[in-house]
């Protein structure tokens, strides 16, 4: 997630090669807030992040941010990223951070009862930051839960923190996106048959956990049409505080033969 400054609110990074041949949309979504949250004063949190995957990246290839400062307000601050390589550009996110008020705490979202805790799921760690622990899915329904963490330690600074969870948001989405195809014969197999990609990411950080210590993510598939499927779910931490919603659209078709 390390950036390299390369003029005025323009930062270089590169990532590590991943086994689907693309870069991976969370690493991009990560690093762009990264350069984001550079050109911000600490005293805004970030609070949403909104981003649009235009096309794969290449890991081969370093991967150049530009920050576009939209909007410092007395509450909100307003950024707006693109992620460009030598093919133009491959993500446009946008972030708005928020002076952090005294209001109450209420939560309305519980994670579901009876999940087993991660040392109880099998290891489907991937990449060289994401630890993963998926829940046995339940037959017959879309939702789909892991344990997830991404590898640490990170340390007490809330801007890597923040980051990493950005970093592990885009993992599981996919998955309970597709799981309402009517085509998809198992778990194992559908990577073979289908290809897949995310189309727009968004992110709602409520409140503080570290991401380097496990958290349940669990998504529900909303359906699909015109090769689209669409997944929304929450992040917990391990006392069942909610830290996070996510949304995601995904591209889903099936590979010609």
């Amino acid at each position: 997630m390390q950036l390299e400054p390369h003029g005025p609110d323009t930062f270089v990074g590169v990532s590590p090669a991943y086994p689907w041949g693309r870069v991976y949309g969370g690493q991009v979504v990560a690093q762009g807030l990264m350069g984001a949250i550079r050109t911000v004063d600490p005293a805004y949190r970030l609070h949403s992040v909104h981003a649009y995957f235009i096309r794969g990246g290449d890991s081969d290839e370093p991967i150049r941010y530009e920050v576009d400062r939209i909007r410092n307000g007395r509450s909100f601050t307003t950024r707006r990223v693109v992620a460009r390589q030598s093919n133009g550009a491959i993500l446009n996110l946008s972030a708005s951070f928020h002076v952090d008020e005294p209001a109450p705490d209420v939560s309305l979202v519980d994670p579901p009862p009876d999940v087993p805790g991660p040392d109880d799921c099998e290891v489907e760690d991937w990449g060289t930051l994401l630890q993963r622990r998926p829940v046995p899915a339940q037959p017959g329904t879309s939702r789909r839960a892991a344990w997830v963490r991404v590898k640490g330690p990170l340390g007490d600074d809330p801007t890597m923190q923040t980051c990493a969870l950005a970093y592990a948001s885009d993992d599981l989405p996919t998955e309970a996106a597709a799981a309402d195809h009517p085509d998809l014969a198992s778990e194992r197999d559908w990577g073979d048959r289908f290809m897949s990609a995310s189309l727009d990411h968004a992110v709602w950080f409520l409140r503080d956990a570290p991401a380097d210590q496990w958290q349940l993510h669990v998504f529900d598939g909303m359906g699909l049409t015109g090769a689209r499927g669409l997944a929304f779910g929450h992040v917990f931490a391990t006392d069942g505080r909610h830290v996070a919603s996510i949304s995601q659209e995904i591209l889903l078709r099936r590979v010609q033969s």
